[in-house]
């Protein structure tokens, strides 16, 4: 018993101190926002605000933020729509050929997203459309198609079918079953789905920088800007309002949905 005991402390203490160690960096981020200085330091006499209302007056960093957002609740939505009836194909149909489409579909997760920047550089360019939003759409729906594909299928895979067949059974057309049956069971997975496109949406970087134009520039070329040009806390402050933005956006998800329903798909 005490052998239990002693165990469970250290693992108690290991568990604080790998946490302690993740949420550092986001701590020290934080901190640095509310400096009164003009360069990141960690307030030692005062706290102020300077560096968030710079923030809000500023018209780069504002619209950069709209912009993500646009694009993300956009390239997330088309993601989802077209991950949905491919998972019902590959989840639902055996075929010749299933397993190289699968493999094809989620090929963005293995090719670095350097690649893909260049390659949809030079293809933009070609027909013309580069710099416009409609080119980084196309990109980023891409990008984040596999995301929402994966949860999609795995909560096609877990879904048990007595259900479906029973409407079948009893007359329902194959539109009324999905409709009623397939779809409300697997939502959870929809949504999650959704919410991780939108997240890797919002922060991907490296193929946005080939993709962007100037007047589509998103909140993480705007910052990765921003540092290469200076070091001021304006970074933390728009850092510390992503956090602050996320953690209620988990919140009101769990209060409403259930996080665990959300991200991993559970009923």
């Amino acid at each position: 018993m005490k052998h239990h005991d002693r165990n469970g402390a250290v693992a108690l203490l290991f568990h604080g101190l790998f946490l302690a160690f993740i949420l550092a960096p986001l701590v020290v981020v934080c901190l640095s926002a509310f400096t009164p200085d003009d360069f990141l330091t960690i307030p030692t006499r005062h706290f102020s605000l300077r560096w968030f209302v710079a923030l809000w007056h500023s018209d780069d960093f504002t619209s950069a933020f709209k912009t993500s957002l646009w694009l993300g609740a956009l390239a997330a939505t088309i993601s989802s729509a077209l991950a949905l009836p491919t998972a019902l194909g590959l989840v639902r149909y055996r075929f010749a050929g299933r397993d190289a489409i699968n493999a094809f579909v989620l090929s963005p997760l293995m090719i670095p997203p350097v690649v893909l920047g260049i390659a949809f550089l030079r293809f933009f360019t070609l027909i013309d459309i580069s710099g416009s939003f409609a080119s980084l759409v196309a990109c980023h729906v891409l990008l984040i198609f596999p995301y929402a594909l994966r949860l999609i299928m795995a909560a096609l895979t877990g879904m048990a079918s007595d259900a479906e067949q029973a409407a079948r059974s009893l007359g329902a057309t194959r539109w009324t079953t999905f409709r009623r049956i397939t779809l409300p069971m697997i939502l959870p997975g929809l949504v999650g789905g959704w919410v991780l496109a939108f997240i890797s949406s919002f922060d991907e970087l490296t193929a946005t920088i080939f993709v962007a134009a100037p007047a589509t520039i998103t909140l993480p070329v705007r910052i990765y800007m921003n540092m290469s040009e200076t070091v001021d806390p304006t970074v933390a402050a728009v850092s510390t309002v992503l956090i602050a933005l996320v953690l209620v956006v988990m919140v009101f998800l769990d209060r409403i949905y259930g996080l665990n329903k959300v991200l991993v798909g559970s009923h």
